[in-house]
C-alpha cells in the first residue's frame, strides 16, 4: 500500500467512525473538514472503499433515506450504498491512531493525523507533535545552510520565494511549540472544529482547529495527494 493510499484509508476509517456515510458523503467530509484531500475523484475513493470492504474494516449498506427508497424505480438508478465500520475496523483505526512512527510527521500524514487528534490520546499527541516540529526543525536548518550558500547566485525573486519557504516553517515551528506548551500543559484548546473529526474531545482534551494545507510547508498542493 503506498503512502497516499494509506493516508486516504486512514481518514476514511476515521469519518465513517463518527457515523456511517455514503460515497458522496464521505468525498464531501473529505473535501471540506480535510484540506490535504481538497480535490480527488471518486476513481480515487471507491477502490479504497472496495479494499476496507474485502478487508472486513467496513460493510456495505443499503441506503434508507427516502430519496434512496425511490432511487431504484427511477430510470433504473439503484440505491445509494452506506458504508459502516466493523468492530475490526475500529479497532484497526484505533491501532493507526497509536502509531507515532516518521510517516506521522510528514507533511500530508501530519495534517491528516491532527484532524483527528480528537480521538488521539494526549500521550500519541504529544510524541507526534515532537516529532513533527523536530522533523521541521531539520528542515529549517537545511534551508538555511543552502541559502547561505546559495545566496550570491540568486536573483531577486528566487531569494525572496526561499525567504517566503523558510518563513513558513518558522511559522509552524512557533505553532507547534504553542501546542506542546498546551498539551503539556493538560490544557484543552477551545473553540469549534473546521470539521466534525477534529471536535473538542472532552476525555482526550483535542485540539478543536485544523491545520490549513495552504500553511503547511510541503503541501502546497494538496490536490495531488489521492488522485
Amino acid at each position: 500500500m503506498s503512502r497516499r493510499s494509506g493516508i486516504l484509508e486512514f481518514a476514511v476509517l476515521g469519518l465513517l467512525r463518527e457515523s456511517p456515510m455514503h460515497g458522496y458523503e464521505l468525498r464531501k467530509r473529505l473535501n471540506t473538514s480535510l484540506g490535504v484531500f481538497r480535490a480527488f475523484s471518486y476513481g480515487t475513493l471507491y477502490p479504497c472503499l472496495k479494499t476496507l470492504v474485502a478487508n472486513g474494516w467496513l460493510i456495505e449498506e443499503p441506503g434508507h433515506t427516502p430519496e434512496d427508497a425511490l432511487a431504484a424505480p427511477l430510470a433504473g438508478r439503484r440505491a445509494k450504498i452506506v458504508y459502516r465500520l466493523t468492530a475490526e475496523g475500529k479497532e484497526h483505526f484505533e491501532e493507526l491512531l497509536s502509531q507515532t512512527g516518521p510517516d506521522a510527521y510528514e507533511d500530508e500524514h501530519f495534517a491528516a493525523r491532527f484532524a483527528f487528534f480528537g480521538q488521539t490520546s494526549r500521550d500519541v499527541r504529544m510524541r507526534v507533535l515532537e516529532g513533527r516540529r523536530s522533523r521541521l526543525e531539520e528542515r529549517l536548518e537545511k534551508m538555511r545552510l543552502s541559502l547561505a550558500r546559495t545566496r550570491e547566485r540568486l536573483d531577486d525573486y528566487t531569494l525572496e520565494l526561499q525567504r517566503h519557504g523558510m518563513e513558513s516553517v518558522e511559522r509552524e515551528v512557533r505553532w507547534l511549540n504553542e501546542l506542546i506548551e498546551s498539551e503539556r500543559a493538560g490544557r484543552d484548546l477551545k473553540g469549534p472544529a473546521s470539521g466534525g473529526s477534529a471536535q473538542q474531545n472532552n476525555t482526550t482534551g483535542s485540539p478543536g482547529v485544523l491545520p490549513r494545507p495552504g500553511d503547511t510547508p510541503g503541501t502546497d498542493t494538496p490536490g495531488d495527494t489521492a488522485t
